[in-house]
């Protein structure tokens, strides 16, 4: 039985706050909310910030995270130069990097919220819809349009579905937040299996289209997207996008607890069988079988110099290191940018490529660009580890993030050199996931562990990490599994060294170290991370489980 809206409202409280008042209308009351002053705007009100991108900063004093959406990590030199000035003018010079494609600033106070909107807003920017719950913002393959390998060029599809849905009223009350990816990347850079709805490229019959994925997604209950066995032809893809969301949104069921609200979520109820005949049912019609899904060739950061399917031009990718860029760092590399008469392509990887660089003017970029302080030819490790943003700015996270991975890396680095190239390892503070934890090599998130002395008495609580293992995106994507438990943070490198030395070590030829974990017992793995016999590992997960108790290794 459907529930009521009444007893959606009764149950949830951001379904009555969007009811009372609803987000978008803050606006008209910003110039009172900058009189009366931040102390004074309640909790509801802050609650509908993220519907303009705005999160409170640690500690709550005053001032917000701002998340400025950038539709395909695609912009123009002036659009980042803008972002960068409003860094420096209001944001300490701070800037970051994200997951999806988005720059996030810190520092903003209230009283700058109508400066910084006008100045977003006349470079072709927003930040409606970066948070709360809203499409968020729409990735992609970062080199589409310019690259050799893609099937074609999905670019005005993407700028189309942001049209449409950043800042559509309609489209920003859905029953949680929800994450497309739309791409034709050859390599699936854009990571189809954990967004809410991916179109992946496909040719059929000669005809340019898209593979539908749904129900992928992260954070505590962590989801690999399901194929809905159709191919949606170029021109319908609108159609199906807006197909999908609206026989999620309609339903009532997933309004109810915002704990179960996800699209995931109904795909696990439904299966992909059944979510493809509610959106059938919405549609009034059919969709078209699709046999054999498509498949990505490889992996790819896209880093490195790339000749572009554009005579006589090439796209460069560059690491942008724990995916920190400072405003000052963003002006010069849009000025670098501007110069070639190139663009600036934002990574899932956090990292930047500059697209369109004459190919005469390939070294001479590289050159500026490892001026400003980005070096090209570094460690692969720097430029595929992902950390979030973590203490002390995330109100989430419980440890540090961006750098507990700089000494992780580093340590790598010294101890391995270019052997460690090839492995992920994702750091975040809080199961959120921002970092993707759950699909990375080696994945850590943030915890907390009781020191005890040598009585057993408590000394008090520290930042720890639990240690996920067997996670991957690609064909075989699956959601790594906490297999160490509580690792002190000042062991955190020495753990990740350690398993990456028995990898190294012991590994077959040509294997990934996800099918090297895949091939290792957990004792096995426990015992490489910890330095401990097997024998004792395996003696205490079998105490364990005759106790009932949740695997987790003394450290």
């Amino acid at each position: 039985m459907q529930p009521t809206i009444d007893l959606v409202l009764k149950r949830n409280s951001i379904e009555r706050l969007k009811r009372d008042k609803f987000p978008f209308e803050l606006m008209n009351e910003l110039p009172d909310l900058i009189e009366r002053g931040y102390e004074d705007i309640s909790e509801e009100d802050m609650v509908r910030f993220q519907w303009y991108g705005l999160y409170h900063d640690k500690p709550k004093v005053g001032t917000f995270m701002m998340r400025v959406k950038i539709t395909g990590g695609l912009l123009t030199p002036y659009q980042l130069r803008t972002i960068g000035e409003l860094s420096e003018r209001f944001g300490r010079n701070d800037g970051e990097l994200t997951t999806r494609q988005n720059i996030q600033l810190h520092w903003i106070e209230l009283g700058h919220l109508p400066d910084v909107f006008a100045t977003l807003d006349a470079a072709g920017l927003t930040t409606a819809g970066a948070c709360g719950d809203c499409v968020r913002n729409i990735t992609g393959c970062p080199v589409g349009g310019i690259d050799h390998e893609e099937l074609f060029d999905a670019t005005p599809l993407l700028r189309e579905a942001a049209a449409f849905f950043y800042g559509n009223r309609e489209y920003s009350d859905l029953p949680r937040k929800h994450k497309i990816t739309i791409s034709t990347c050859a390599y699936h850079c854009n990571a189809p299996a954990i967004n809410c709805i991916a179109l992946i490229g496909t040719i059929k019959d000669g005809r340019r289209g898209y593979a539908v994925r749904v129900g992928g997604g992260l954070s505590s209950a962590p989801r690999i997207s399901q194929h809905l066995g159709v191919f949606v032809p170029e021109d319908e893809a609108m159609d199906a996008l807006r197909g999908i969301l609206d026989a999620w949104r309609t339903n009532l069921k997933y309004r109810v607890s915002r704990a179960k609200a996800r699209l995931k979520f109904m795909v696990d109820d439904y299966g992909a069988e059944g979510m493809r005949l509610e959106v059938e049912r919405v549609l009034g019609r059919r969709l078209e079988d699709l046999p054999d899904q498509p498949r990505r060739i490889d992996d790819t950061e896209h880093l490195g110099i790339h000749p572009q399917k554009q005579d006589g031009r090439s796209y460069i990718g560059f690491p942008a290191y724990l995916g920190r860029m400072s405003g000052e760092r963003m002006r010069q590399i849009a000025d670098i940018a501007d110069t070639a008469g190139g663009d600036i392509r934002l990574t899932r990887q956090q990292n930047f490529i500059l697209g369109n660089v004459p190919d005469e003017r390939v070294e001479r970029v590289i050159q500026d660009v490892a001026e400003v302080g980005y070096p090209l030819h570094v460690n692969r490790l720097r430029g595929t580890s992902l950390g979030c943003t973590g203490s002390p700015l995330c109100n989430y996270a419980v440890a540090e993030t961006k750098t507990k991975l700089d000494e992780i890396v580093q340590h790598l680095e010294n101890r391995f050199g270019r052997d460690a190239e090839g492995i992920v390892v994702n750091v975040d503070g809080c199961p959120h996931a921002c970092a993707q934890h759950w699909v990375a090599d080696i994945g850590l998130q943030g915890s907390t562990l009781r020191e005890r002395d040598a009585t057993g008495g408590s000394l008090g609580k520290i930042e720890a990490y639990e240690m996920y293992l067997r996670g991957s995106l690609g064909e075989e994507a699956a959601i790594g599994r906490p297999i160490v438990r509580r690792v002190p943070h000042d062991q955190a490198r020495f753990y990740v060294e350690r398993l990456v030395g028995t990898y190294l070590k012991d590994r077959l030829p040509e294997e990934s170290f996800r099918n090297f974990a895949d091939r290792q017992s957990d004792e096995q793995l426990i015992s490489a991370a910890t330095d401990r016999p097997i024998a004792e590992v395996a003696a205490e997960l079998e105490a364990k489980a005759r106790r009932g108790v949740r695997e987790e290794v003394a450290v």
